[in-house]
């Protein structure tokens, strides 16, 4: 039997550095940066259903201009449900991060100037 050759990990639990894809040939962002150069909006999903979708080339800047870890893993302790929050008077953390398609009704944080999102998708696709 031929050895079979190792496949990277795809889970958003994955150590892995780069986006994976998933059975139906979809790009899978790990990153903060991948899902706004793949264009996918940020979902973050409380444990009381809530969630709100935030515009994904705002966000990549928020992490950007912060120097938060982009990894979609970490990026979950920077989000905090607003509703639980007014409940119960702490920061309630989503239980998850969903990737979904972008709509007029995103959040939309301060955007990047053209020029910084050109060159930063330039070193992406190099």
């Amino acid at each position: 039997m031929p050895a079979r050759s190792p496949q990277a990990p795809t889970s958003l639990d994955s150590p892995c550095d780069v986006g994976g894809w998933t059975k139906d040939g979809q790009h899978r962002a790990t990153h903060v940066f991948e899902a706004a150069a793949w264009f996918r909006a940020i979902k973050p999903v409380c444990r009381c259903g809530h969630s709100a979708t935030f515009n994904p080339y705002g966000i990549w800047w928020r992490f950007e201009c912060r120097m938060w870890d982009g990894n979609l893993v970490k990026a979950c302790q920077k989000f905090w449900c607003v509703r639980c929050g007014a409940r119960t008077g702490k920061r309630v953390r989503p239980v998850r991060i969903e990737l979904v398609d972008p709509s007029p009704d995103d959040i939309a944080l301060p955007m990047p100037e053209e020029r910084e999102w050109k060159r930063a998708l330039s070193r992406f696709r190099a």
